[in-house]
């Protein structure tokens, strides 16, 4: 079924383990594809880049996790680590059958699941990009890590305060372009109790030792790196893409000035441009 935006970005869905498995894309089935995974937030943070990519030849895929944003499912514990859910990204991609090297990026959470991904060639990966993703030992943020110790099956009144707290988040990681409309849409997932206990399983096995455990294996690496980074993120903060850019090879920082976790709201153009420029130059 088609996205209501003004761009050419459909919502489309596969089966994965037997679950509706929701994502974003655009462009032709046939063009380079471009996996984007999202972490605490949804797929919804990549859609204002997606047209750049239709436009510059590519097919963006940007997937919901399972139980998260739009996908069926309901994420636990043991499901909701780096490492699993790395494992579900390469059945996704399985189902799908893409072939051929694939071009990867990560925003938060979802920047250490493509980490993971890098670092133990879980995927041919020919590019590789991160926007605010987490980092070292930058997370989990305080404003997740309240929910680590609370049950995933937690009652109405747990989940009323997940709700609270992601608007909360949202509003703020919006920044100057947060509207009560665009906060609401941002929410609008966490109104489903399902993507609530998904989400507090993401946060109690929120570890920071998934991506400190990776650094060796990402100093070796070659893949072209690119980071993007917002530079008023009070948690995911620039110090830290400034220390990955100088550590791992061949990797270039992009800051966006102005701007907090999402910056693809706060430029939208600037980084669609910037991302599909690095993701094509591989074919020049």
């Amino acid at each position: 079924m088609s996205e209501p935006t003004e761009t050419t970005v459909l919502r489309t869905a596969v089966q994965v383990d037997g679950e509706p498995t929701s994502y974003l894309t655009a462009g032709r089935q046939d063009a380079p594809p471009v996996l984007m995974l999202h972490g605490t937030y949804w797929s919804r943070v990549w859609l204002p880049v997606l047209d750049h990519f239709a436009d510059a030849g590519l097919r963006p895929l940007a997937v919901d996790l399972p139980g998260l944003g739009r996908s069926g499912g309901q994420l636990t514990p043991e499901t909701a680590t780096v490492p699993a859910l790395a494992d579900w990204v390469t059945r996704f991609v399985s189902t799908l059958d893409l072939s051929g090297p694939i071009a990867l990026a990560g925003h938060d959470i979802g920047g250490a699941i493509a980490q993971h991904l890098l670092a133990h060639d879980r995927l041919d990966v020919s590019r590789f990009a991160l926007v605010n993703s987490v980092l070292y030992d930058s997370w989990p943020a305080p404003h997740v890590a309240q929910f680590r110790d609370t049950d995933s099956d937690a009652d109405s009144d747990a989940g009323e305060g997940v709700l609270v707290a992601r608007r909360q988040a949202i509003a703020r990681v919006l920044s100057g372009v947060a509207t009560e409309s665009l906060i609401a849409e941002y929410a609008d997932p966490w109104t489903d109790q399902q993507v609530r206990r998904s989400w507090l399983a993401l946060a109690g096995a929120a570890d920071n030792r998934y991506t400190l455990d990776l650094v060796p294996a990402l100093r070796r690496s070659t893949v072209p790196k690119l980071l993007i980074w917002g530079e008023d993120d009070l948690h995911e903060k620039v110090a830290y893409a400034e220390r990955f850019a100088a550590e791992m090879p061949h990797t270039t920082l992009l800051r966006i000035p102005n701007a907090d976790h999402i910056p693809t709201e706060n430029a939208p153009d600037r980084i669609g441009r910037a991302l599909t420029d690095f993701f094509t130059r591989q074919r020049q």
